[in-house]
């Protein structure tokens, strides 16, 4: 276990020194010139010169690489010329709604989607089988953002049940949550279901039956076991794919999370809110990365991971 996580450490370092790079030249190669875009249509050319020396891109790009390397290390990206905040603790502060939001959405694709691949798997070719794949395919179809404005206009806006946008009882998270949580939910349920429906076929399923265990006992204590090793593979991944579509999902519900901080800084050009935001999420992807390796082999103690199986 320990070598597991030394050498994803490891890794880890050179994909983070990676994401920092990428990050690096993606915000330089943006056309404009920042700092006019940062002051805006009306400042003087002194005023420009001044905030671009200040910001050191009057520096040749191999310099400015190196000094940012030097802060990535320190975690020191600079101060949000917008908010006049340090960066870094500004993405902190807005992280745990972002958190609270993933959280929600992943509860609700696990467990939607274990239940309904379930059903669809311990009877493959039923009308349930067939009900769950259809809708699993259409899930996965419908642009988040298109979801999530449908949910609004049905139950915000038609039924008035829930807030459209904003944040501050569980009330607001729900909309959110669920929309963000159903592509999610239908990866889940077509991965369970086409593992459960092979592990129904297997031998030693057909032994617990001739013991006299009930199909349930069957389904629950067998088949899904056996079923859980390559969905908890499927969720660890799709939990970092999860940060990219908070992006979307904030921003059309306002939640105020990481994402719609992501893309207030873009569009203002703020480099260190963008580098720090990057970064940050860089670091959450690859940690989920490593929970899951770890879960795996605990799901499957005969994979040995450690050796590079």
């Amino acid at each position: 276990m320990m070598r597991l996580i030394v050498k994803r450490m490891l890794i880890g370092v050179f994909v983070m020194w990676g994401a920092a790079s990428l990050i690096f030249l993606i915000v330089r190669v943006a056309p404009g010139d920042p700092a006019s875009i940062m002051l805006g249509p009306d400042a003087g050319s002194d005023q420009v010169a001044e905030l671009t020396a200040r910001l050191g891109l009057d520096k040749p790009l191999y310099a400015q690489y190196l000094s940012y390397l030097g802060d990535v290390v320190r975690l020191n990206f600079g101060d949000s010329y917008r908010l006049g905040t340090a960066a870094m603790p500004t993405v902190f502060e807005r992280l745990p709604a972002t958190a609270e939001l993933m959280l929600a959405s992943t509860a609700i694709a696990v467990i939607v989607g274990l239940t309904l691949g379930l059903l669809a798997g311990a009877r493959p070719g039923s009308m349930a089988d067939r009900i769950v794949s259809a809708v699993s395919i259409a899930l996965q179809s419908f642009p988040t953002f298109w979801v999530g404005i449908m949910l609004i206009l049905i139950f915000a806006q038609a039924l008035r049940l829930l807030p459209s946008a904003g944040a501050g009882s569980p009330l607001h998270l729900i909309l959110p949550a669920v929309t963000l949580a159903l592509p999610f939910t239908a990866v889940v349920a077509r991965l369970t279901r086409t593992n459960v429906a092979e592990t129904m076929r297997e031998a030693y399923i057909q032994t617990a039956r001739s013991k006299g265990l009930s199909e349930r006992q069957v389904l629950l204590g067998h088949a899904l076991r056996n079923s859980l090793i390559p969905v908890v593979t499927v969720v660890g991944l799709h939990m970092g794919g999860l940060m990219g579509g908070a992006v979307v999902v904030e921003n059309v519900f306002a939640w105020p999370g990481a994402g719609s901080l992501v893309v207030d800084a873009v569009s203002n050009r703020d480099y260190g809110l963008v580098q720090a935001a990057t970064f940050l999420i860089a670091g959450i992807v690859m940690l989920f990365n490593l929970i899951t390796d770890l879960v795996y082999s605990q799901l499957d103690p005969r994979i040995r991971l450690d050796g590079g199986a």
